[in-house]
């Protein structure tokens, strides 16, 4: 099955750049160069990934996000010019499973993409049933219920929430969650996992302030109380 990238930049130059890139994988690509066609887009030819600039006319990449994530859980790349924490914080927050810096070079752009849609893949596995009191996971089925009313999670919230219950009580160390949940020999950073934790106590945690389930051990990472 071919796989569809959805690209949305203003810049033509840049855009053509992606498109190029990504054809050069045998990757099929959808390319708009506004938040409007985008989401036009994407309603009517669902993509496998997004890749979306922060920076838009009309609708920008965050807006975007938030309108994907009401339907979709599949995996948004965000591209920004800047490293600053806020935009990425607030990128991430809005929906997006990972983000870019420009200048990136097309190699680490295929490396993420492909390591997002081998997560997306693996999440689709099976597994036996995960309860802990009111919470429910059904890997088989990619389904979490918070007693009794499913929570919709996005594939990387899943994944997360799976790794983490694989071993209740264990800690670990965002290094291990970027590896496990991210993919091997994945380059990202702590923040992706510490944004991806706040959003995923907003849909399992009766009280996201203070958590009875993912809870951060300071210094060392972040654990599944049974």
């Amino acid at each position: 099955m071919t796989t569809r990238i959805l690209t949305v930049e203003d810049d033509e130059r840049i855009r053509t750049a992606l498109r190029l890139a990504l054809e050069d994988e045998g990757w099929e690509v959808d390319e708009v160069a506004s938040g409007e066609e985008a989401l036009i887009a994407f309603g009517r030819v669902p993509a496998d990934v997004v890749l979306v600039d922060i920076m838009l006319p009309g609708i920008d990449g965050f807006d975007i996000c938030r309108a994907i994530r009401k339907s979709s859980d599949v995996p948004i790349v965000m591209i920004t010019a800047r490293s600053d924490t806020h935009d990425v914080v607030a990128g991430l927050e809005a929906g997006a499973d990972d983000y870019l810096t420009k200048p990136f070079a097309p190699k680490e752009l295929s490396a993420r993409i492909r390591a997002l849609l081998r997560r997306a893949r693996a999440s689709d596995a099976g597994g036996d049933e995960i309860v802990f009191n009111d919470l429910e996971i059904l890997p088989d089925a990619g389904i979490v219920r918070v007693s009794g009313t499913e929570a919709h999670l996005t594939k990387t919230e899943f994944r997360l929430l799976v790794e983490l219950a694989s071993n209740p009580g264990k800690i670990f160390s965002r290094e291990v969650l970027l590896e496990r949940v991210w993919g091997l020999g994945y380059f990202g950073d702590g923040r992706l996992v510490d944004v991806h934790v706040r959003r995923l106590r907003t849909k399992i945690e009766p009280d996201p302030a203070n958590p009875r389930h993912v809870v951060t051990v300071r210094g060392l990472g972040y654990k599944l109380v049974p």
